[in-house]
């Protein structure tokens, strides 16, 4: 829990944090957080004021992202009242939209003498049900145009599922997936390549390549789709400073640069890619690089009259990521508690620990493509290093794998050595000289 409100206070600063904004424009940022209502991880909705805020900025700038984990209350544990009754508010809530968390709180009151907290449980409960009255009342929205003021301010994310590989298709085909990472500003094409699995692993690999190539963007934009609403990619963008940005459910209109783009791969790569034929994966991310550097990044954007590499070119020098940083910032983590003989397990494997660390809680940092060097916190601090015990898989089955070399042909015809067999069996061997007496006695026959 620790660690998921830590990653809520960075969301909640993340747009303060820009260290491109002077003070008067941090100060109006910061105004602008204050005043808007939060959804804590707790399900609850808060308010922060503006020296809380600002004391958040402080320490993340200070210590990063540990330094936003919350310290120990000296309530912990305590029992908090639980909202009843909730049905009934429901109904009460549908019936009158415009009736508050308070009214129905009070009506609950006077029909079942039950006390419900408005704030801290009614409302929360029913806004988590999409019951909230902005909800209910909402008309339909208006969307205007917008572009990131500058290369690498928004970076927007997607995932296509398309061709088949190897192709034409055969039995062992499988569909490839496309990430895409594309800049607002200039429509670079920043980073894309093919993967056999749409996972987390599959999403970051690709983002980090592109951080690698193109320097670190000031806001992530993707949809709610597993591979990018998982807490290992809002981990990453927290520690390399990234303001993490979903779109809405069910509501495609801020992310128009990226379909667009997707349209523009289907029509000008993939479909020439399954004309000429395709081999492997290997085979169509060289291609694909190849296309995007070549075309796809040089050609003129009819909207911006300009080449996206040019146009990404004019921002100047983008802001490199410190290489320690990129490397913490794309370790997986998992919470354990240790055994009494100081041993944790990790995607089937088991490893030995310091015994000092026997029956606490531990976080273990690790390369999910590399599971010998396991890391391991307790409350935050480095606690040594997993040592490992027995090692049953090397690599996290999440990563994506490559594929087995296709076996050789022995050239055996089952079928017709069965059809051989069969054939000698009900007709027999041929004998020639037989059939030359049979020959023989039929030109005898009148």
């Amino acid at each position: 829990m620790a660690g998921a409100i830590a990653l809520h206070r960075w969301a909640v600063i993340a747009e303060g944090a820009n260290p491109k904004l002077s003070g008067a424009q941090r100060g109006a940022v910061v105004r602008a957080i204050a005043a808007a209502a939060h959804t804590h991880p707790d399900g609850a909705e808060r308010r922060y004021g503006r020296s809380t805020i600002d004391r958040w900025i402080r320490d993340y700038r200070a210590g990063g992202l540990a330094a936003l984990r919350p310290r120990p209350r000296s309530d912990t544990g305590l029992v908090r009242a639980r909202p009843e009754l909730f049905s009934e508010a429901v109904a009460l809530r549908l019936e009158l939209p415009t009736r508050s968390a308070a009214q129905i709180a009070e009506i609950l009151w006077a029909r079942h003498r039950v006390a419900v907290s408005p704030r801290c449980g009614l409302r929360d409960q029913l806004r988590r049900r999409g019951l909230h009255r902005e909800a209910l009342a909402a008309e339909p929205k208006v969307f205007g145009r917008y572009e990131a003021e500058a290369p690498n301010d928004r970076w927007i994310t997607d995932a296509v599922v398309d061709p088949w590989v190897p192709f034409p298709r055969t039995s062992a085909s499988v569909r490839a997936r496309l990430f895409v990472v594309v800049d607002d500003h200039s429509r670079l094409l920043v980073h894309g390549r093919f993967h056999a699995v749409e996972n987390a692993r599959a999403a970051q690999e690709v983002l980090r390549t592109a951080i690698a190539r193109r320097g670190l963007p000031a806001v992530l934009y993707t949809d709610q789709g597993a591979p990018f609403a998982n807490h290992a990619l809002a981990r990453t963008c927290a520690v390399l400073g990234i303001r993490l940005v979903h779109s809405a459910p069910y509501s495609p209109e801020g992310r128009g640069k990226q379909e667009r783009l997707n349209r523009y791969i289907r029509e000008r790569f993939i479909a020439e890619a399954c004309h000429a034929g395709i081999e492997d994966l290997a085979e169509l991310n060289d291609r694909f690089e190849a296309w995007a550097e070549s075309v796809a990044n040089r050609r003129v954007h009819a909207e911006t009259n300009q080449a996206p590499i040019a146009r990404w070119e004019a921002g100047g020098p983008p802001r490199a990521a410190d290489p320690a940083r990129l490397r913490e910032a794309f370790l997986w983590v998992a919470a354990r508690r240790v055994s009494r003989t100081a041993t944790v397990s990790l995607e089937a494997n088991r490893y030995s620990v310091d015994a000092a660390l026997v029956g606490r809680r531990v976080e273990l940092r690790y390369d999910p493509a590399d599971l010998s060097v396991i890391e391991v916190f307790c409350q935050g601090r480095p606690a040594g290093v997993a040592t490992p015990f027995v090692i049953g898989r090397h690599s996290s089955a999440r990563v994506p794998q490559a594929a087995r070399p296709p076996a050789p042909v022995t050239g055996v015809d089952y079928l017709g050595l069965v059809a051989a067999a069969h054939d000698a069996e009900v007709v027999g061997t041929v004998s020639f000289a037989e059939a030359a007496l049979l020959a023989a006695e039929g030109e005898d026959r009148p």
